[in-house]
């Protein structure tokens, strides 16, 4: 791209923002940064090393050694690490060692797209274009079965269900940066939506802001 485009992705887990965030990214020509897998790096090197998911000072010390340019999405992918991820996030300590990194990723020259769960609200509060992306939890524990079935596993949907309610609790409730709209973010529904579908109401989206600024300009 010839100008500058920062595009902030938020939404609960399975909401297909992560889908729709690597499209993006490849359709505008942008660097992504999947956020939850900085936390879920934090979580795996602690697990690794048997340290203590609920000591906050080793946690923002492991936080301290991620490198942004080697997560490891396969080694990542584990439901004990994403449970553990969602634990050690709580800690602001955590938070704000991570939060420095995603905004170093997120200004680097011509603009970048990162999904997590505070990206319009805490990390890139000025974006360009803030997306709230969501569905039913129904919906998203039926993506998150076919998802594990796809590479070979097993489970049953009713714990994937109450896995994503208990998480989606404690992500909104956490006493730092809890998951929430930005007051400006564009929300989408994927309920009822493809992944297809989902990408082009984003477009538009951002193809409507873009047009704004050139005229503006």
């Amino acid at each position: 791209m010839d100008q500058n485009l920062l595009i902030a992705i938020d939404g609960p887990a399975a909401s297909g923002k992560g889908t729709l965030a690597r499209r993006l990214a490849d359709y505008y020509h942008l660097p992504h940064l999947d956020t939850g897998l900085t936390y879920r790096a934090v979580a795996h090197r602690m697990i690794e090393h048997g340290l203590s998911l609920d000591d906050a000072e080793q946690a923002a010390d492991a936080a301290r050694k991620v490198d942004l340019g080697n997560l490891d999405k396969g080694a990542l992918a584990a439901h004990a690490v994403a449970d553990a991820a969602s634990r050690v996030a709580v800690f602001p300590q955590v938070r704000r060692v991570l939060v420095e990194k995603q905004r170093a990723f997120a200004n680097q020259p011509g603009g970048a797209v990162l999904d997590g769960r505070d990206i319009g609200t805490v990390v890139c509060p000025n974006a360009d274009v803030k997306l709230y992306i969501t569905a039913s939890p129904e919906v998203r524990a039926g993506r998150r079965l076919r998802d594990i079935e796809s590479r070979g596993g097993s489970a049953r949907v009713e714990d994937i269900l109450a896995d994503i309610v208990k998480r989606d609790e404690r992500d909104s409730a956490r006493a730092d940066s809890p998951l929430r709209p930005a007051e400006d973010a564009h929300l989408l529904d994927t309920s009822e939506m493809s992944i297809e579908a989902a990408f082009r109401a984003a477009r538009a989206i951002i193809d409507g802001v873009l047009a704004k600024r050139d005229t503006a300009s």
